[in-house]
């Protein structure tokens, strides 16, 4: 090997090695292949006995020529922490991912778009409620120039995926297995989608890797590391997605989330990062003034307001033409559900169709 690169990708195949453990080697030897190199004294003082001795079988081995073949084979490429493209936003978190793997569009063709990333997440099971909030958001937040950030698992995740691309935006999947394994199976028509067009799959394992419980968390860090902020549009209150909202808490990224309606279990996921500092958003426009832009300056979509999509829709809006009303008296008069006026109300309040006063409902006009 002659590439220092190439040094920093086989230690990154090496399962006893994450990245706290190869910042030790380059501060003790100073490049990868130095490091590479050294004698297996050397390496134990440094790694440990035990890390050292596996490594030593291991490199003796390993043949990168090999490896390489094998990524392009896959179509698959890959970019150092010390590399010019590699995101700066990512190399601010504690202990990045020394090496990433992807396929797609490569980050120097995503060098603007990454300056501008949102994570949009949520539950695997989500409601119709969550999937339209999700939609708009996404949509919006597309339109106003934002990369998606997700990981491509079923539910929120996919639908922020599929809503970017449809909107012409572009989007990144963060796996927690290699990027030539789609997991689950059935989001592989999403997945060929992503890498044929506007979007890149990556993930810090290996070629062949299979997902496993404790490769999640890493992923998760990796989802809101590469973001301005994250947002969590539906979740139970054990959901994953609160995983990804507590790791941007600790690397100092935002945090929304979208309220939804008190009587779903699907809703106590973003009330509980609310308590916990999340901002509370009911529009792209929220996030974009959080974040300190300019929505003047952006190409946010504006939703019309003039009537509703659905018949219950309109049915709310002639309730409220002539006055303000309390959620029981809109349940009394609708004679829907209250569960169902609810979700309305959330809904056409992020369409910006009525606005929620504290106690009561109104059109907004």
């Amino acid at each position: 090997m002659k590439d220092e690169r190439f040094y920093w990708l086989s230690f990154s195949l090496f399962p006893g090695i994450g990245p706290l453990k190869f910042k030790k080697l380059l501060n003790e030897f100073g490049t990868a292949e130095k490091a590479w190199k050294a004698p297996l004294d050397s390496l134990k003082k440094v790694i440990g006995d035990i890390t050292s001795e596996k490594f030593d079988n291991f490199r003796k081995d390993f043949s990168v020529e090999n490896y390489l073949l094998k990524l392009k084979k896959a179509d698959v490429w890959f970019i150092t922490s010390n590399d010019p493209f590699y995101p700066s936003s990512l190399l601010q978190i504690k202990n990045p991912p020394f090496v990433l793997f992807g396929r797609g569009l490569k980050f120097d063709k995503l060098k603007n778009e990454l300056e501008r990333t949102i994570a949009i997440v949520g539950t695997r099971k989500l409601t119709n409620y969550g999937r339209e909030v999700t939609e708009i958001f996404t949509r919006d937040l597309s339109a106003s120039g934002f990369t998606i950030v997700s990981g491509l698992a079923l539910g929120i995740d996919s639908v922020s995926h599929q809503t970017a691309l449809e909107s012409g935006g572009k989007t990144i999947a963060v796996l927690g297995c290699g990027v030539d394994c789609c997991t689950p199976t059935t989001n592989q028509g999403l997945y060929d989608k992503i890498i044929k067009g506007n979007g890149a799959i990556i993930s810090e394992v290996p070629l062949s890797y299979m997902p496993s419980k404790g490769l999640f968390p890493s992923r998760n860090r990796i989802i809101s590391g590469l973001s301005l902020g994250v947002l969590v549009t539906e979740g139970a209150e054990d959901s994953g997605s609160l995983i990804t909202g507590n790791l941007a808490f600790s690397q100092n990224r935002k945090v929304f989330a979208v309220p939804g309606p008190i009587t779903s279990d699907f809703s106590k996921g973003p009330y509980k990062l609310i308590e916990k500092g999340a901002k509370l958003v009911t529009s792209a426009e929220d996030i974009l003034k959080d974040l300190g832009l300019k929505t003047s300056d952006l190409r946010l979509k504006k939703s019309k307001v003039i009537k509703g999509e659905t018949r219950e829709e309109g049915k709310i809006l002639t309730i409220l033409q002539n006055e303000p009303l309390y959620f029981d008296e809109i349940v009394k008069r609708s004679k829907l559900d209250s569960s169902k006026v609810g979700s309305l109300l959330s809904i056409m309040e992020i369409k910006g169709l009525i606005k929620n006063s504290g106690s009561f409902y109104s059109i907004n006009n």
